[in-house]
């Protein structure tokens, strides 16, 4: 999924390319775990003995794994939007941390 991190083009930014990209990167990976558990959720309710499969243990393990292998493809796929709604809130708490590890202490007891 490509993000559009409008952040970066904003004049006075502090972030560095390699900053914005694990920022968009951690945004990506956030939307994936919240459909992980979302899908999982929503496998939990199905019946497993009433299903064509048979249902028993096997299905169950197997369903887990059906929820993460869809989690991911719908997050491939451009997920929920939920990444692209946090990357500006996430880019500018990056600005903010990246100011204040910036300033330097003043006189003081601690140096």
């Amino acid at each position: 999924m490509q993000l559009n991190p409008t952040q970066s083009n904003k004049p006075g930014s502090n972030l560095t390319p390699a900053q914005i990209a694990r920022v968009q990167k951690q945004a990506e990976e956030f939307e994936g775990v919240f459909l992980n558990t979302l899908t999982k959720q929503m496998f939990s309710n199905l019946k497993t003995d009433a299903s064509a499969m048979g249902g028993g243990f096997g299905e169950e393990t197997w369903r887990s794994m059906q929820a993460e292998q869809l989690a991911g493809t719908m997050s491939e796929n451009g997920g929920l939007g939920i990444a692209e709604q946090m990357l500006p809130d996430m880019l500018t708490l990056q600005e903010a941390a990246n100011k204040q590890n910036a300033l330097k202490p003043t006189i003081g007891a601690y140096k």
